[in-house]
């Protein structure tokens, strides 16, 4: 199967998964929890870096680090709740990646990938609006993980491949006395596998919602949210799905699993309730959607957006309407613009700190991207400790004549977030514009490390290694014999992937 673009095509990623291990089988019904598997977890995280590794290179990827600290912030504690309820062990929390990557695909949707990956749409982040509806999404495919769903869908589908090889068999004996009679057995054979395999999958959801939210309640989110988010989700089919034949769609009915989550509400003695309009929420659904829509018209149509804004709108829709215009306007070169609904913007926000800091990003964005290196150093503080605040602050020191000052902060965050590909990449820049090519080019190898891509990582390696022999180290003995190391690491990371192929 092509992944290209892999984030445009998710609907059929865990599909892609089972056909990569096993033969397109079918399943009566899903195993209870606790039923065994043939898969091993090594070879699931195996299965999920494989796909994982096309969707980091797929057009579509993208690592928003204001977008991506949100989800992470509603993540862990999702993680941490799971944990406790003894839903993730310990095996998987430890050999698992337990990383959600983003994509610019407009469409509502979220997925999850065997291995502890989690793929999320822009999409669906601006059409929430509220936390606890995006943490719900979190819950489900964390439990779609948790339970290792695909690998006991693959050895389900192991289990009945006899069945499925017979039914072909007995097809092929039929049709040498009558055509119609074999093809009326092979026929039905494979309706009543394609009806088993849509039964097993909308079982998988519903574990999946039932699980998911003891897990989103526990770990603090309003369960209301999986209503309400059911209820987008529905809207947002309505052009494509009447709800005719349920029974032949891989999930339940909407409205199913919308009265399910409503009972067990009630069940609980926990009334339907949503949380006060959220300022942080509202920016970063706003934020999805200016990157989402990327081209001109549509960022003018979000600034057309703002100039007709009432005055008396509530103020959680007057700050998301702004915050996009303001980040549209920027990304147009419109920096007058910019300034002036940023001036609308920040008073909106002054009394919310989570919102305010948000704004304060926002301004030293507008500064970058304005080409005022200088001006968007000073408005972020990279001692905040926040990932969004270290790579600003990086690429405008760097810019602005500091690059020293940069690759110090960027060499301590890689030594606690190895996986963290483009502070790697800022790293190599900043070591790059100080002269040191040896260390700038070790930094662009461990970015093809946490992209997964291990062929690219070792001709970075390779490049170092030669460049330490020309003598371009500069007398860093120390960085040569780390790159040779790393490089051994990653050759031996490159033989194991032969031997999967």
């Amino acid at each position: 199967m092509t992944f290209a673009p892999v984030f445009r095509r998710t609907s059929l990623l865990l599909l892609a998964a089972a056909l990569a291990v096993g033969p397109r089988l079918a399943s009566a019904q899903l195993p209870t929890l606790g039923d065994s598997t043939d898969m091993s977890v090594g070879a699931e995280r195996k299965l999920g870096e494989r796909i994982a590794r096309e969707l980091y290179r797929d057009p579509d990827y993208i690592d928003d680090a204001v977008l991506a600290e949100y989800v992470q912030n509603l993540w862990q504690p999702l993680l941490a709740a799971a944990r406790a309820r003894g839903e993730l062990t310990s095996e998987l929390d430890e050999r698992f990646a337990w990383q959600v990557l983003l994509g610019k695909d407009r469409s509502i949707n979220a997925f999850a990938l065997p291995g502890g990956w989690l793929g999320l749409h822009l999409g669906l982040v601006s059409a929430t609006t509220s936390r606890d509806e995006l943490a719900s999404v979190l819950a489900h495919e964390l439990s779609h993980v948790t339970q290792r769903h695909i690998a006991r869908l693959v050895t389900q589908e192991k289990r009945q491949a006899p069945w499925v090889i017979g039914a072909m068999i007995l097809g092929a004996l039929a049709a040498s006395k009558s055509a119609d009679a074999g093809n009326a057995v092979v026929a039905g054979s494979q309706a009543l596998a394609v009806q088993n395999q849509l039964n097993f999958s909308r079982d998988m959801e519903r574990e999946a919602d039932r699980i998911g939210y003891s897990i989103m309640t526990q770990a603090g989110f309003e369960p209301q949210g999986f209503v309400t988010m059911f209820d987008k989700l529905q809207q947002a089919s309505r052009l494509n799905d009447n709800g005719a034949f349920p029974y032949l769609r891989t999930h339940p009915m909407t409205t199913e699993r919308m009265a399910d989550m409503q009972s067990r509400q009630q069940l609980a003695g926990r009334a339907p309730a949503e949380r006060a309009a959220d300022l942080e929420h509202a920016l970063m659904a706003a934020r999805a959607r200016v990157l989402t829509n990327a081209g001109v018209d549509a960022q003018r149509g979000l600034l057309r957006e703002a100039g007709g804004l009432p005055a008396d709108a509530p103020r959680v829709r007057q700050a998301g309407v702004l915050y996009a215009a303001t980040l549209a306007a920027a990304r147009l070169r419109d920096a007058p613009q910019a300034d002036r609904l940023l001036q609308r913007l920040t008073p909106l926000l002054a009394d919310n700190a989570k919102a305010n800091r948000l704004a304060r990003l926002l301004a030293g964005e507008l500064a970058l991207l304005a080409g005022d290196a200088q001006k968007a150093a000073v408005a972020v503080d990279p001692g905040a400790g926040g990932r969004p605040e270290l790579l600003l602050s990086a690429q405008a020191r760097i810019r602005s004549g500091g690059p020293a000052e940069a690759a110090q902060r960027l060499q301590t965050w890689v030594a606690l977030h190895p996986r963290d590909a483009t502070a790697w990449q800022l790293l190599s820049t900043a070591y790059g514009a100080q002269g040191q090519a040896l260390r700038a080019v070790r930094a662009e190898a461990e970015a093809q490390v946490a992209w997964l891509d291990y062929s690219a990582a070792m001709d970075r390696f390779k490049a170092a290694q030669e460049l330490a022999r020309r003598g371009g180290a500069a007398g860093d003995h120390i960085e040569a014999s780390i790159v040779d190391t790393r490089a051994r690491q990653v050759e031996s990371l490159l033989r194991e992937q032969a031997l999967e192929r």
